[in-house]
């Protein structure tokens, strides 16, 4: 989890929402680490989970992640829900909850529904308080600042 926090950090210094993701194939191995990137590729899609799963699929030459765990900062939209999903995720742990956005744990929790083809083990919490600081201090300086 440090990993994916420090490129939440990056992405906070980059001006964009600090979320930061990483990939890490079954041996262990680091296949990806990606930070939210919207508004420097001027696209909607560019979470740091998408981003990760993207390089990861690229590097095992496959587009299925089975046997691979994602590390995100922050509880993953619908949309990277949907993704983790497709990708057939074997394991998600997600730092602070968003219970305004996210869609594993709370809003949609997309992997508890009969058309989820593919529900990975999810381990909410993970350095939560810091994960959450990080969000929140940097949401205060873009209001105040």
């Amino acid at each position: 989890m440090q990993m994916a926090l420090d490129q939440a950090h990056a992405a906070a210094a980059a001006g964009e929402v600090p979320v930061g993701a990483v990939i890490v194939g079954p041996d262990g191995t680091i296949l990806a680490q990606a930070r939210n990137q919207m508004r420097a590729s001027l696209d909607p899609t560019a979470h740091a989970e998408i981003a990760a799963i993207r390089a990861a699929c690229e590097k095992l030459d496959n587009e299925r992640l089975t046997d691979c765990s994602l590390y995100v900062t922050l509880e993953p939209c619908p949309m990277c829900a949907g993704a983790i999903a497709e990708a057939r995720i074997a394991k998600l742990f997600y730092g602070a909850a968003d219970v305004k956005g996210g869609a594993v744990d709370n809003g949609v929790a997309l992997f508890d529904q009969k058309s989820c083809h593919h529900a990975p083990e999810v381990i909410g919490g993970l350095r939560e308080s810091e994960c959450a600081a990080l969000l929140r201090d940097f949401f205060a300086l873009r209001r105040n600042g």
